[in-house]
């Protein structure tokens, strides 16, 4: 089986990676658009949230990431206790992350529950599809915020939905085929259908900010929510 090749490259993220919150065991940060959340292997894609928090936080690790093209929080944890601590929070699934997103069209109902096995793609790398057979369980829920129309340079109307999405899952590219799969793509997703619409094409970026996470302290044992306001 020949080796699956990653030939992105990513553009330069001038924006910078906000700090939140910090602490001696972890930090809270708001991840730009644009950005990696880990170095990839090709050198030229070594710029990441994680190079840049290792100089300021030496010993640092992700406990989860977000797409290249997601905005929004992300907790970080500065030692690998509390990182070991996090991880089992996340796979227990106790952790509740909220996202913002821009959905092509306009959902018929106003709220819902997506359950649809996710597996890789191998001959589409890097995309991942929906099956029931060799995937693993993912479920999303929504809940529309508002209905709209944005007006494009040619007077035309474009409808979108903004929506809450919260995942209980955590599967690669999990909201973005989900939403796909409703028949509305997020709207900039390239992978999943969001540029497809006519009038979508100059959208700058992914549609889809992580805008709540909320935990437990691995240390103090309190509760940690976290809210960031949407960009778009």
């Amino acid at each position: 089986m020949s080796a699956i090749i990653d030939t992105f490259i990513a553009p330069p993220c001038h924006d910078e990676i906000e700090i939140l919150y910090q602490d001696d065991h972890l930090a809270l940060i708001n991840k730009p658009s644009g950005l990696l959340s880990l170095s990839g292997k090709n050198p030229l894609n070594l710029d990441s949230v994680h190079y840049r928090l290792v100089k300021i936080f030496p010993g640092c690790t992700l406990v989860h990431r977000l797409d290249f093209g997601t905005s929004g929080l992300m907790v970080i944890a500065r030692n690998k206790a509390v990182n070991a601590a996090l991880c089992q929070q996340f796979s227990q699934r106790t952790v509740t992350k909220t996202y913002s997103a821009l959905l092509c069209g306009h959902l018929d109902d106003n709220h819902g529950v997506i359950d649809a096995a996710i597996a890789k793609d191998p001959a589409r790398f890097p995309l991942m599809s929906i099956c029931a057979i060799h995937g693993k369980p993912a479920r999303s829920g929504y809940r529309v915020v508002e209905r709209m129309y944005h007006e494009r340079e040619d007077g035309t109307l474009l409808p979108l939905t903004r929506v809450e999405l919260i995942p209980e899952t955590g599967r690669t590219h999990q909201l973005r085929i989900h939403c796909q799969t409703l028949g509305h793509p997020i709207l900039g997703c390239d992978l999943y259908g969001g540029l497809l619409l006519p009038g979508t094409g100059g959208t700058p970026r992914l549609m889809l900010h992580a805008s709540g996470l909320d935990f437990v302290h691995p240390v103090s044992g309190e509760w940690i929510k976290t809210r960031s306001i949407s960009p778009f």
